[in-house]
């Protein structure tokens, strides 16, 4: 606390030690939390070059129940991720019910803690999905395709949705702005291309025909096609309409200027 001081000896991942010395810019911050020292440090990785030709698309339902399930058919569930945060939740309102100075703070210590878990479950899923599309240290790991990735649109979802009393909580709480900006970031240093879609009737939709009807999912976990009789989990159907969309997107955006007669 006497000021300013230089050469502080720190320790790390041998990983993060290399990037330290080799990308951070400007100052970095010494943070006391919760009985621990993190140093806090900006780093500039340069991006990988785009691939502006991918082979395909893979396509990424999001979901409170399915954090994601991409068009290839894997899936990431949210129920144990659901189970600790009312886990937190009870244990919180156990804490406000003291109303003491103690109790506040190991409330708000259990918040950041619930926080870091789902940033940590983002992390890992969002690292598989740019690692599958195409282009990463561990692509010979996952099989990399040399594809893009295509999500849904779901900006503004909550001021849209009006959940019912025992839903609140779930949706409030859902992550998939952060699961979005990890997946792109992540896809930047990759060099993977990543597209927005419209997400509207993605999971009431047909692949196969087109038929679009509420009744085609008749359950929440099941899709089953009235016309045509396509049936299969729905969120993995909804991740199939995302990546046909992206498709046909690519073409328009990438395609032609139309010459005027």
């Amino acid at each position: 606390m006497a000021g300013r001081i230089k050469s502080v000896r720190y320790t790390g991942h041998p990983g993060q030690l290399a990037m330290l010395e080799k990308y951070r810019k400007g100052e970095s911050d010494l943070v006391h939390r919760d009985g621990m020292w993190f140093l806090i440090a900006t780093c500039e990785i340069p991006e990988a070059p785009l691939n502006t030709d991918p082979v395909d698309w893979v396509g990424v339902d999001r979901g409170i129940a399915n954090l994601a399930t991409t068009s290839d058919g894997t899936n990431y569930q949210g129920r144990r991720l659901g189970r600790y945060r009312r886990w937190h939740a009870r244990k919180r309102a156990e804490l406000q019910a003291k109303q003491t100075r103690s109790a506040t703070r190991r409330a708000k210590r259990r918040a950041r803690r619930e926080a870091r878990h789902a940033t940590h479950v983002n992390h890992r899923i969002s690292k598989e999905i740019v690692a599958v599309a195409g282009g990463t240290s561990q692509a010979k790991r996952w099989g990399s395709t040399g594809r893009g990735i295509a999500l849904e649109e779901l900006s503004g979802i909550r001021d849209r949705v009006r959940p019912s009393r025992d839903q609140r909580a779930a949706l409030s709480s859902w992550p998939f702005h952060q699961l979005e900006e990890h997946i792109r970031y992540k896809a930047r240093r990759a060099g993977v291309p990543v597209i927005s879609v419209d997400a509207r009737y993605t999971s009431q939709m047909c692949p196969r025909c087109g038929h679009t009807a509420r009744n085609n999912r008749p359950v929440r976990d099941t899709f089953s096609c009235r016309r045509c009789g396509l049936a299969g989990p729905a969120d993995h159907v909804a991740g199939v309409n995302v990546r046909n969309r992206a498709r046909s997107a690519w073409v328009l955006v990438n395609g032609p200027v139309p010459q005027k007669a």
